[in-house]
């Protein structure tokens, strides 16, 4: 049984951006450049893609990147990483966003150390946030107790006070950690919850099924690729980190 496994799950859906996954990041797939961001802290056996479409596993082999087919009607990434959980024992899933190619290695460390603290809890990783972004349904909010335990997930831009103006915020770092029984239990519906349909956030799942998560600060270096104009933005990017 592995300590760790990572997986990256890949659908080549995308409403907001088709084929969002093999969008080109100077020369490379971005679900390439997500793994490579991975490598940087796991062994790359240790590290899969999780995706139905054959275009992807295409991409994996000629990057020599692990991969897993699944099923083609997984309502979420969550629940595709959890029918490659069934398959690989580990103590730890590590779920790793595809759309993620520019994070900090080091926000990975962070999950690994907390996961290997306590194997039973679930983890998903916050920063601070700009007014900008608090603005923006793209950046998925989180409010937490001052037992840094989630209490909501959602898009509204909250906290929010009688003034309506912006005093502080937190982003969801897209990078979770959950033992097996948990993500058993969170892909058991088989389908989204109420909540999580609205704000199209699965992680709203494991709040309305009871499932307790506990959040972990990590860098503001992440830059999700969630729309067209977001590419040349992380492309830049890219090449700041001299990973070209």
């Amino acid at each position: 049984m592995l300590d760790e496994l990572v997986i990256i799950p890949a659908r080549y859906r995308s409403s907001r951006l088709p084929g969002k996954p093999l969008v080109d990041l100077a020369g490379k797939p971005m679900i390439i450049r997500t793994a490579e961001r991975c490598f940087d802290v796991v062994d790359r056996e240790h590290v899969v893609v999780a995706t139905d479409d054959e275009r992807i596993a295409e991409a994996c082999r000629e990057h020599n990147v692990r991969y897993e087919m699944t099923r083609d009607d997984h309502p979420t990434g969550g629940d595709r990483v959890a029918e490659v959980a069934a398959r690989i024992p580990a103590k730890t899933y590590i779920n790793v966003q595809g759309d993620e190619p520019v994070f900090n290695p080091e926000d990975l460390r962070i999950i690994i150390e907390a996961a290997r603290a306590d194997r039973t809890r679930t983890y998903i990783g916050y920063c601070e946030m700009t007014e900008e972004q608090w603005k923006d349904s793209k950046f998925i909010k989180l409010l937490f107790g001052q037992n840094k335990q989630l209490i909501y997930i959602g898009r509204a831009p909250v906290p929010h006070g009688h003034s309506g103006e912006f005093q502080v915020g937190y982003r969801q770092v897209c990078v979770y950690a959950y033992p097996l029984e948990v993500l058993q239990a969170f892909a058991a519906p088989g389908k989204k919850t109420p909540l999580e349909e609205i704000e199209d956030n699965e992680v709203m799942r494991f709040l309305e099924l009871g499932l307790p998560v506990d959040v972990l600060e990590m860098s503001e270096d992440s830059m999700p690729v969630d729309r067209p104009d977001d590419v040349p933005l992380v492309t830049a990017r890219l090449h700041e980190l001299d990973l070209v």
